[in-house]
């Protein structure tokens, strides 16, 4: 049966220099699959991308981005069975370093045609869906200056650290995880699907996509050599400064607002934090496995 592709590309993501509208339809060009391609503009309502999926009817959804642009598709796709696959062209690219997802091109576009599909499951925080990482506190503050800067990359995310590193205070944090309450002082409290940050910096390492249960990391403390080792060596966080729970539910209340971000876009500061599991929500595309 022949198989066929709708590629989501945004033009706005990474460094814009790839033309993969023209990688795509070159790779393609000799292959059997039935492709469609559609770019987004710069505002566009998830209903304009349904209309394409109604039109064309694919088999499978391919979102060329970053972790925004697979958030996007996930939202259109979630709890339908349908899989969808990640071509990795934003900044980040966290979910695909997550699934081993190759960043040259044509070893991403072979993924496309991949007979290799798992299940993963998602978090629902604030009505907002979280398909990688989501966290309020420090990290969302280096997020919102970082995204407010100029430049990309490692170094200029170290950078924003610094500076919020400085101007950040802990959080007062009432919580209840796993139907237990709890009361915290954290500099930062982490939503974990999946284990590390698409920075490299490992925030959950036993994290796993595919279970039935998300990650509450309770950063205590943050200092610079800490970001330090986790930005550049891409070691855990200190354990003796960290506690990691696991649950399928979490409500927080903070006695002041604090900043959040999900999935690398900051949403603002807020004081309340409802967060559900959605279990074997995402049909995902991945490498075929080595013989």
């Amino acid at each position: 049966m022949l198989l066929k592709i709708l590629f989501v590309i945004n033009p706005g993501s990474g460094k814009n220099d790839t033309d993969w509208k023209q990688q795509i339809e070159t790779y393609f060009a000799n292959r059997p699959e039935e492709i469609q391609i559609f770019q987004l503009p710069d505002s566009c309502p998830p209903e304009t991308i349904r209309e394409q999926m109604e039109t064309f009817k694919p088999d499978r959804m391919m979102a060329v981005g970053g972790d925004g642009t697979v958030k996007l598709i996930a939202e259109l796709t979630i709890n339908t069975g349908m899989p969808i696959g990640i071509i990795p062209a934003g900044s980040a690219n966290g979910m695909a370093k997550e699934l081993g997802i190759p960043v040259k091109t044509e070893a991403a576009l072979e993924t496309s045609h991949s007979s290799n599909t798992m299940k993963i499951h998602a978090i629902r925080i604030n009505d907002e869906l979280c398909i990688h990482l989501s966290d309020i506190g420090f990290n969302a503050f280096v997020v919102k200056k970082f995204e407010s800067g100029n430049k990309r990359g490692m170094w200029a995310y170290v950078k924003a650290a610094w500076k919020v590193l400085w101007q950040h205070s802990k959080m007062d944090a009432s919580m209840k995880v796993a139907g237990k309450d709890i009361r915290k002082n954290a500099a930062m409290i982490v939503i974990a699907n999946a284990t590390r940050y698409g920075s490299g910096a490992t925030v959950n390492p036993d994290g796993k996509l595919d279970d039935e249960l998300f990650e509450v990391v309770i950063v205590k403390k943050v200092s610079f050599s800490e970001i330090f080792k986790m930005m550049v060596s891409h070691q855990p966080y200190n354990r003796e400064k960290t506690e990691v729970l696991q649950t399928r539910s979490l409500k927080i209340n903070s006695r002041k607002k604090a900043h959040f971000q999900v999935d690398g876009e900051y949403l603002g500061k807020v004081s309340n934090i409802d967060a559900e599991l959605l279990p074997a929500a995402i049909t995902i595309v991945i490498p075929e496995k080595e013989n």
